[in-house]
């Protein structure tokens, strides 16, 4: 079923940068101040061209005081909305939903292991907070490709002090899952939010080592893939119908805008609601979903087409639905 939201009016009070694409944003909202939980997030409505659409953004911090924080990077093969938020100034009227959470925060457990890559570090930072203020067990592991791409890094020392272990590629930085999922207590868990390819391997060495899966707990982000987002074709014989995707829309966007009937939900990856048979592919698909498994990936029958693309060429796929 599809979040329910509360919307309201909001004001943009002021925004600072974190790293050189990484901008933080505090937005007061209007009406009663609901506190949000480690894990949250709002969703805002966002302009892309004469289109408008909605964006969840991973609320930052415990944001206590009235005041909503997102961190939004600024995406060049983006479908438009950071480049939106980053046009915006102090005093920008805005419409945000009430939190929500996909992504929630277990109590009680024997040990935590944070793992956050690039911008997956907002729900992983307001989650480390969290924890350090109830003396909790917990380890933290930020993982990003240069030191300055380490937002909120300063901060979060200050607060955990050594909890926090950092990974930075251009130092050969890297995480060695399989040695700290093996430290990590009976019954703890693990918390992991970052670009597919460290979901994935998350994914796959907790499964290896047996653990419950239900103590493995992530967040996605759909603009994270193997490779470069690029324009590619889609072709549906059963409509009659070829649309192109440019490089800054995904597949569902486009096949909604080329008037072909969708069922969507989540548009981040994660529910499977949109996804396609594949017919035939000339060309790489790039599974940017935590939907389905490295199997079925593999396999390449369907994709989901609110985050996956396709690299090199053109896809064809079957679809029952019929054109508008």
């Amino acid at each position: 079923m599809a979040e329910q939201l509360d919307w309201r009016a909001a004001k943009l009070l002021r925004t600072r940068d974190l790293t050189p694409d990484i901008r933080l944003f505090e937005i007061e909202p209007s009406g009663d101040f609901i506190i949000p939980k480690p894990g949250s997030h709002i969703n805002v409505t966002v302009q892309i061209g004469e289109r408008p659409d909605v964006r969840s953004y991973s609320i930052v911090g415990p944001c206590t005081d009235g005041i909503y924080r997102i961190a939004v990077k600024l995406l060049g093969d983006s479908r438009g909305g950071s480049s939106y938020m980053w046009s915006l100034k102090p005093g920008a009227q805005l419409t945000i939903s009430t939190p929500g959470n996909h992504f929630d925060l277990g109590r009680g457990r024997p040990e935590y292991l944070l793992l956050a890559g690039g911008i997956g570090i907002t729900p992983i930072y307001t989650m480390a907070i969290a924890l350090a203020d109830i003396h909790a067990d917990f380890r933290m592991l930020y993982a990003c490709r240069r030191r300055e791409d380490a937002a909120l890094a300063d901060e979060l020392r200050e607060r955990i002090g050594d909890r926090l272990q950092m990974f930075v590629d251009e130092d050969g930085g890297r995480v060695d899952l399989d040695s700290e999922i093996a430290r990590l207590a009976p019954g703890g868990e693990l918390y992991v939010c970052g670009p597919i390819g460290l979901l994935e391997a998350a994914k796959r060495v907790w499964q290896q080592s047996g653990r419950p899966v239900d103590q493995l707990r992530f967040e996605t982000f759909g603009n994270s893939g193997r490779f470069a987002s690029q324009p590619f074709k889609v072709n549906i014989p059963r409509l009659n119908l070829v649309v192109d995707v440019p490089q800054n829309q995904t597949m569902l966007d486009a096949l909604e805008t080329a008037g072909v009937g969708m069922i969507s939900d989540c548009r981040r990856g994660e529910c499977g609601l949109c996804a396609l048979h594949i017919l035939e592919v000339d060309g790489i698909v790039d599974h940017r979903d935590v939907f389905f498994s490295d199997e079925e990936k593999a396999a390449n029958t369907k994709l989901c087409t609110c985050v996956s693309r396709v690299a090199g060429g053109s896809i064809t796929i079957d679809t029952a639905d019929r054109a508008a």
